[in-house]
């Protein structure tokens, strides 16, 4: 195997694989990337056994050939290249790989492309066209709410749902951990028949959204009841799903929060966290106070040190004091955009919404704490 490739092209590649890499795996392989080399296009695959990328790029393959290499060495010394620089890569025997660019020369121990674990590339299935911009603003504004929690599994991921309204098909992402929930939905302009929903991996979601977050073209998804593949022109992205039952969310949103508070976003922003500095991570407790046109914010920490803030509002509804994790109510905020935003309330003890009026499609959820 022999080429010649500009270190742009193949570094932008080389960062797409390497989030996918498992570095702690105890086969060797999976610590590889796979690259062959075949009429003038270089193809690199990366896989986990959980996720798997495939990307094509243009190339001068001057001996068709292939090979596996560490995929962290090859990254380190990739990057580490002049970015106008040409490299040539060599392999004459699949067991050492010689690098060159400019001055430098390195010869890098290979495992052979036997060794390397088939891809599964079949993306049959029901398939969906969408802008890569939309699908990573969906994304983007829920996967906050993705659980940690190891034990509840099935919270440890987006859950991707299409369904049919009259003649319109509608994709819903939903992300919650138990605490918040966030809901975001948008209309398909192609007629699709429903999908039923799949739970896509938070390792699968923070990857995708890198890559999502740098391209503007048509992405293809194709849905079966195991994987999940995004398609984007020489991209292939591959994911197994979380073999679980989501929780019906539908039941978790409140529909008679008739107590709405308007606030500017960043005022609140700002407030909240000024006042959740004395807090800790045992106590991150902030309290909203509800009056007639004015919320106070309040906090005491396990010092018995205090903080409160008073805020002008527009507010006509009952008097309220409920209290929230200060994170959770930051993140929510941050990832609404209108200058105005309105939080609905019921009561002391009940979950609030939080929504923005230029999109009533995009919905948090936020459980109170004890106070």
């Amino acid at each position: 195997m022999k080429f010649k490739i500009f270190r742009s092209n193949f570094f932008k590649t080389l960062s797409h694989l390497q989030g996918i890499v498992d570095k702690k795996n105890s086969l060797p392989i999976l610590s590889n990337i796979l690259i062959e080399a075949t009429d003038n296009a270089l193809t690199l695959s990366s896989t986990d056994m959980d996720i798997s990328i495939i990307e094509k790029i243009d190339c001068n393959v001057l001996e068709e050939g292939s090979t596996t290499i560490n995929s962290q060495i090859l990254y380190d010394i990739v990057r580490k290249i002049d970015d106008n620089s040409e490299i040539e890569i060599i392999s004459n025997d699949g067991k050492l790989l010689t690098l060159r660019a400019d001055g430098s020369r390195f010869s890098l121990a290979c495992l052979p492309k036997e060794d390397y674990p088939i891809i599964d590339q079949d993306n049959s299935g029901n398939t969906i066209k969408i802008n890569s911009k939309i699908i990573f603003k969906l994304i983007d504004k829920t996967k906050f709410a993705i659980s940690n929690e190891e034990t509840r599994y099935f919270l440890n991921g987006l859950y991707f749902n299409i369904t049919k309204d009259q003649s319109n098909s509608i994709l819903t992402l939903v992300g919650t951990d138990g605490h918040r929930l966030a809901k975001f939905s948008h209309n398909i302009e192609d007629n699709i028949d429903q999908v039923s929903g799949v739970i896509i991996p938070k390792k699968t979601i923070f990857e995708l959204c890198k890559l999502l977050s740098e391209i503007d073209k048509d992405v293809y998804i194709s849905i079966s009841s195991t994987k999940i593949v995004f398609t984007i022109e020489n991209i292939m992205f591959i994911s197994k799903l979380i073999d679980g039952s989501f929780p019906d969310y539908k039941r978790v949103i409140p529909k008679d929060n008739s107590n709405i508070l308007k606030i500017n976003r960043e005022i609140l922003l700002s407030a909240v966290d000024r006042v959740s500095t004395i807090a800790n991570e045992k106590s991150p407790v902030v309290k909203f106070k509800l009056l007639q046109n004015i919320l106070n914010l309040n906090t005491i920490n396990n010092e018995s040190s205090t903080a409160s803030e008073d805020l002008k509002i527009n507010y006509n509804g009952d008097e309220i004091e409920i209290g929230f994790n200060s994170k959770y109510i930051m993140d929510i905020v941050n990832n609404l955009e209108d200058e105005e935003i309105s939080i609905n309330l019921k009561d002391n003890t009940s979950p609030i919404i939080a929504l923005e009026n230029s999109n009533s499609n995009l919905v948090y959820v936020l459980m109170p704490m004890r106070v």
